[in-house]
């Protein structure tokens, strides 16, 4: 009788471990998903916020410098690119865009000592810089959760429940150098 008992505890410890481990481990594929997903949010929350300053930025400056239309242009199709990517490479791309253009409409500043010394100017410089930093942050942490994500979708046990779940590895986030995007220029003798 006392082989019995210990028989059928047996029998329901095992079958509540084959019931529960799977649970877990597929709760823990979800978490990990969503917490890339949240990530990727910030990022994107961040982004808009840089998009947002940058009329008023270009503003400013078309203030002091009108005949400057071509960076103007430049700048506004660059805002327009980030604004419609979708996925990380993508963006990563226009970031990138958005940050040459940018930095060409800022230089301009060293040109016009009045725009240096103008204080929503200077204000906009500052809150570029704070959200380029946010974005720094945030691209840190996405691409943290995205390691964390994909390692755990490629090793046992959660290799064995992803395919079925439809999870897919996920992308890293990594604007490419602004230089790497423009055309060399060419040199003819």
């Amino acid at each position: 009788m006392k082989a019995m008992s210990g028989v059928i505890i047996f029998i329901v410890v095992l079958a509540i471990i084959s019931v529960a481990f799977p649970i877990k481990v597929k709760n823990g594929l979800i978490d990990k998903d969503e917490t890339v997903k949240e990530s990727w949010k910030q990022i994107e929350t961040q982004l808009q916020r840089r998009a947002d300053l940058v009329p008023n930025l270009v503003s400013t400056v078309k203030g002091y410098a009108t005949h400057e239309s071509e960076i103007f242009t430049a700048v506004a199709e660059a805002r327009s690119k980030l604004l419609a990517a979708k996925g990380p490479q993508e963006t990563g791309i226009a970031s990138g865009l958005l940050n040459g253009a940018m930095g060409k409409l800022l230089a301009i500043s060293e040109n016009y000592p009045n725009l240096k010394a103008d204080t929503s100017f200077i204000r906009l410089q500052d809150e570029l810089a704070g959200t380029e930093n946010r974005i720094a942050v945030v691209r840190t942490r996405y691409n943290k959760n995205v390691k964390i994500y994909n390692a755990s979708i490629r090793k046992f046990p959660g290799s064995l429940f992803a395919g079925k779940m439809g999870l897919k590895k996920a992308e890293y986030y990594e604007p490419p150098n602004v230089q790497s995007l423009q055309t060399p220029p060419e040199v003819k003798f």
